[in-house]
């Protein structure tokens, strides 16, 4: 298990590009298995989650090249159908959450598909109702085997039909559309996802000749076709990463510029921050953070407390929770933190506490941070990353905490983040990777 070891208190300066998305990776790696022709895609984050998926297609005999850096093609002419029975498959697969959205470009092509119950953060219940209720209504036949806890999934056609999502699930509106393009006739997705990943998506299978109506909105429609081609496509910014920068630069009191963050596809991520008094100065495409002294919580217009909690798109994603929390902790102010979507992300708030930040658990979905200023400031600990974006709230923490201190569990920082403690470092950071 590697670790980090970070000297607080270093100012950063410079300028970052943020990674390609990971979530919108995830989606369109799966989706090159639609199609027999070549894909290309472009700006692909080198870390863990997405290098695994990679892996995994490569060993389903899919034709990988990477001829560049942040440059992939894939080419679906030859797949292994008879791996997809193996235990190797099945481990692998397992442990990586992204694998779920195999499963409709797989039903959808081959008529068939196996998937172990699914990886991933420990971040609560997160349960796959959507992606199976969906598929399913396309044709599909789901059976359980409880002793080898996997699932096979088969269909001799898959026909377009009606349906209302139980939730707008971003992996399990991809894993339908997925499904859906390739399906006979007619299919409408109603409350569906409306994240750009999704948007991106449909674009892409557009280009590979899809008929996809209704993209950027909750009700997709999809005229199915016979079969699908080849394209390129380039993987936005990762709003997920902007957002990290945003807020570590205010809570070290950094001065940073964030190049290339694909400004329109950040929704109300910079608003959010300045909400918590924070400076997010738009420069075209990119965003300047200046230094800051200290930074004030806003309030209601009526005075009351103020809340941040996630929301579907447009409204503010849960990924970004865990580092508003801990930038809250050096603001001036109190804030409620709602985490509605995952019963567990807000569990290392502990990890918080011992560090000196002032943090009232109310329940499992909320917090209250009183915000101490530059009155007090975080001192180092010694912690575990239990989840991706936890990880990288701890690691913000301790850059700007007094002293040393030590994450570990990394690994799960390294699912998202490429080669974070390097690019940091170029910033003035001060990480040590063990």
């Amino acid at each position: 298990m590697s670790s980090f070891v970070i000297e607080g208190g270093h100012k950063l300066s410079g300028t970052i590009v943020p990674q390609g998305a990971k979530n919108e990776a995830l989606e369109i790696i799966c989706a090159t298995l639609l199609t027999s022709e070549k894909v290309t895609i472009y700006n692909v984050p080198n870390i863990l989650d997405v290098n695994n998926l990679i892996q995994l297609l490569r060993e389903m005999q899919v034709k990988v090249e990477h001829p560049k850096e942040g440059i992939y093609t894939f080419q679906a002419d030859n797949v292994d159908l008879e791996y997809l029975q193996t235990d190797e498959f099945l481990k692998k697969s397992a442990s990586l959450r992204g694998s779920v959205m195999l499963v409709g470009p797989l039903v959808a092509r081959f008529g068939k598909a196996l998937m172990p119950k699914p990886g991933g953060d420990k971040i609560g219940r997160r349960r796959l109702d959507t992606h199976f209720i969906g598929i399913q209504k396309l044709g599909a036949e789901f059976c359980y085997h409880p002793e080898k806890q996997l699932y096979q999934i088969t269909a001799e056609r898959l026909k377009g039909a009606y349906m209302l999502l139980d939730e707008a699930s971003v992996t399990g509106t991809a894993n339908i559309l997925m499904a859906s393009v390739l399906a006979e006739g007619k299919t409408t997705i109603y409350n569906a996802a409306c994240e750009p990943y999704v948007q991106q998506l449909s674009l892409m299978l557009n280009s590979m000749g899809a008929q996809i109506s209704g993209i950027g909105s909750n009700l997709l429609t999809i005229q199915g076709v016979k079969e699908l081609k080849g394209t390129e496509h380039t993987i936005l910014p990762d709003m997920i990463e902007v957002g990290s920068f945003i807020g570590m630069a205010a809570m070290t009191g950094s001065d940073i510029i964030i190049k290339n963050t694909g400004y329109e596809n950040l929704g109300i991520i910079p608003d959010a921050f300045r909400r918590l008094g924070i400076t997010v100065e738009q420069q075209g495409d990119d965003i300047h953070v200046p230094p800051h002294d200290s930074y004030e919580i806003d309030t209601f217009i009526d005075g009351s407390i103020m809340t941040i909690s996630d929301a579907p798109w447009p409204g503010l994603t849960p990924d970004l929770l865990s580092v508003f929390l801990v930038v809250a902790t050096q603001a001036i102010g109190s804030v409620l933190i709602h985490q509605k979507m995952f019963e567990s992300r807000l569990f290392f708030v502990d990890k918080l506490i011992d560090m000196g930040a002032q943090i009232i658990l109310c329940d499992p979905h909320r917090a209250t941070v009183i915000g101490l200023g530059n009155r007090f400031k975080l001192r180092g600990g010694t912690m575990v990353s239990p989840d991706i974006r936890a990880g990288i709230a701890l690691l913000i923490a301790a850059m700007s905490a007094e002293g040393t201190s030590f994450i570990h569990n990394i690994d799960q920082i390294d699912r998202g983040y490429q080669e974070i403690d390097k690019r940091l470092n170029q910033l003035g950071a001060r990480i040590t990777r063990l």
